[in-house]
């Protein structure tokens, strides 16, 4: 049975971080994210402040007064991605830029925010969530996926006649 919280890292613009466990359906809707601390606290984080949110696969690397617990040393693609999505590029408020692979569905244009496949899948972080209201302007790079499949052309004659 899976968890119903998730281990998270959560970026705020004021460049501090806070560790802890997000609930599955975290209520993007709202106006406050809530999160579990590695404390046993709930803590109330305003999404304003909120620059991405960070699903990892550990939190035990967390340390307090680390600069980069999430382990993002690279935010672009070195070479063209080969998984399928949109590679999109973004900038933030506060003026840093992120690439990643987004899912080509409605959540592009609906929602309260992206949720993004990092650069460096081999890192800490698994997806990141980036709100809406963090993100300054966006840019689709490409979209990558499986190759059209061209339509079979109405006059193909046939290899086999049927019998009748």
């Amino acid at each position: 049975m899976a968890s119903q919280r998730k281990p998270v890292i959560v970026r705020k613009f004021s460049r501090d971080w806070v560790a802890g466990y997000a609930s599955m359906s975290f209520g993007q809707g709202g106006p406050e994210l809530e999160i579990l601390d590695l404390a046993g606290k709930v803590v109330w984080i305003r999404w304003e402040t909120v620059k991405w949110l960070c699903y990892v696969r550990e939190l035990s690397t967390a340390t307090p007064g680390e600069t980069n617990p999430e382990r993002l040393n690279t935010k672009r693609f070195a070479v063209r991605p080969r998984t399928a999505g949109l590679w999109i590029r973004m900038t933030l408020n506060d003026g840093d830029e992120l690439e990643g692979l987004a899912a080509n569905d409605k959540s592009l244009v609906e929602g309260a925010g992206l949720l993004l496949t990092p650069p460096d899948q081999r890192s800490n972080t698994q997806r990141i969530f980036v709100p809406r209201q963090a993100i300054q302007t966006m840019e689709v790079l490409s979209l990558i996926g499986a190759a059209k499949r061209r339509p079979v052309a109405a006059d193909q004659p046939e290899l086999f006649t049927p019998d009748i």
